[in-house]
């Protein structure tokens, strides 16, 4: 499938949504992007087993253990967002993908290009995030 895409190709509004191209470019674009992700966290993990953790300062020895959490922290965002990568192609092998799973209407393109993972249209992104402030507000 991924075949289909050549390097300067860019959805169009022009053509039919989601048709064969345009799945191949999303794919495309999602299994680089979880290419790049998983190739960050073997790095940082690399970097987190060469660090020598037997500081004798206790102020290093505690700046180490800072750095130590924010990287455990950002690895477990890594892992939501490979999460919600695969979940995206799942939606692009089962013809779902590009469609807001909340009025079944297709997400523009544009926002598809910028966040693949999205699974709501603006509008209906607007509408969650109101919802979510009312509440907290209460």
């Amino acid at each position: 499938m991924t075949d289909l895409v050549d390097t300067e190709y860019m959805p169009s509004e022009d053509e039919p949504f989601m048709n064969d191209r345009q799945r191949a470019y999303f794919k495309k674009k999602l299994l680089q992007w979880k290419q790049e992700i998983l190739r960050e966290a073997r790095e940082t993990l690399e970097a987190l087993q060469q660090e020598n953790a037997n500081h004798p300062d206790l102020a290093d020895r505690a700046s180490s253990e800072t750095d130590r959490a924010i990287e455990l922290r950002a690895r477990d965002r890594q892992r939501k967002l490979i999460a919600k990568i695969d979940a995206a192609l799942q939606r692009i092998d089962d013809g779902t993908y590009g469609y807001c799973e909340e009025t079944g209407e297709p997400i523009s393109l544009k926002r598809l290009d910028a966040r693949p993972i999205a699974t709501l249209s603006i509008e209906a992104q607007e509408r969650h995030e109101r919802r979510e402030k009312v509440y907290r507000d209460d």
